[in-house]
């Protein structure tokens, strides 16, 4: 059984749809990050920088004891390792599945992110970083349509690679982009929306997703952190 500790983020939903892809069992455990929990110290013995996702492996491959794993990129690449699903055996398959999993855990998502952060949470509008990271989001799905051009998915078959990039394409309005300038992305965006267990992992989502919070509690905890954080 694997432990997920989740929250209904994009880096969250990555791990519900690799689980539901392939129907390995598994206990959400929320961690409702706009109320502090990633704080706990329960939590933080297996996630020290204090983001989610997390997973607790009670059973792991090896049949030694319990493996824990933080950082969405790292926990699909493990679950595709230990499940033998969504990542090829073959060195050139497995390289090209692994560059677009580093592609959109230093590119996309943290591009995105800052687009989200500067355009809908920062208090004072700042039209250079707005811009800034709206531009670089759009960039970066233009290169993805690029690379879907010629195939159905990133690296050829559905891997972890379309996993990790699909649920930060899924608020690309928020992003202020436009699918229709992204044919090649739009139809792959599409194929992969309909999906069983994507449609699966975005409904167990919506028990947590309206879980009422003070906003400028909020703010803080997610955008007000420094070392003193850390180190308190």
């Amino acid at each position: 059984m694997i432990d997920l500790y989740y929250w209904t983020t994009p880096n969250g939903h990555k791990i519900t749809i690799f689980l539901e892809e392939v129907g390995l069992p598994y206990n959400i455990i929320p961690i409702n990050i706009g109320a502090g929990d990633q704080f706990q110290p329960e939590f933080l013995k297996i996630s020290p920088n204090n983001r989610i996702p997390a997973i607790f492996d009670n059973e792991p491959a090896d049949g030694g004891a319990a493996i824990s794993v933080f950082e969405s990129g790292a926990i699909l690449l493990y679950l595709a390792e230990k499940t033998g699903k969504l990542i090829p055996q073959s060195i050139r398959g497995r390289t090209e599945v692994l560059q677009w999993l580093f592609w959109q855990m230093a590119g996309l998502g943290p591009m995105a992110g800052q687009n989200h952060h500067f355009s809908s949470y920062a208090p004072e509008k700042i039209e250079y970083a707005i811009n800034r990271y709206v531009n670089e989001t759009g960039r970066l799905y233009a290169v993805l349509d690029k690379r879907l051009a010629d195939r159905e998915f990133v690296a050829g078959e559905y891997s972890i690679a379309d996993i990790a990039a699909y649920p930060w394409i899924v608020p690309y309005e928020r992003q202020s982009q436009n699918l229709e300038n992204f044919p090649h992305l739009k139809r792959w965006f599409e194929t992969i929306q309909i999906r069983p267990a994507v449609i699966r992992a975005y409904e167990k989502a919506e028990a947590f997703k309206n879980q009422a919070l003070d906003i400028e509690k909020s703010r803080n905890l997610l955008f007000n952190q420094s070392a003193n954080t850390i180190q308190r």
